[in-house]
């Protein structure tokens, strides 16, 4: 079994069934039997549009898997999106979820 679980790009779709335990495709299924209790971490790197991003519900529902579940946020960056328009909701650079999710799996490691 795996030692971490990076989902990237997490879309507002798969956010929403993660935060209530929906599981009604592969990736749903894996992320519920997760072994979060043994602390292999479960990163998520979110990307949608700025109107979907910026909804009140986004915001509770990765509060919830962050603060609840024990997951970890790489956080959204501005730029323009895939509709065109410049803001927030945009993936993190590959680069940067490589060094984080490095940095947390080797953290996990050395305990």
């Amino acid at each position: 079994w795996a030692d971490v679980l990076l989902i990237a790009p997490l879309d507002a779709n798969t956010l929403a069934k993660i935060s209530v335990g929906i599981c009604d495709n592969l990736l749903t299924n894996v992320v519920r039997a997760w072994d979060l209790k043994n602390g292999k971490p479960l990163i998520v790197a979110p990307a949608m549009n700025t109107a979907m991003y910026e909804h009140p519900l986004t915001r509770q529902q990765l509060d919830l898997i962050t603060n609840t579940f024990g997951y970890v946020e790489i956080p959204s960056i501005e730029k323009t999106l895939m509709c065109g328009q410049t803001g927030i909701g945009a993936m993190a650079s590959v680069e940067s979820i490589v060094t984080e999710t490095l940095k947390i799996f080797q953290r996990v490691s050395s305990n």
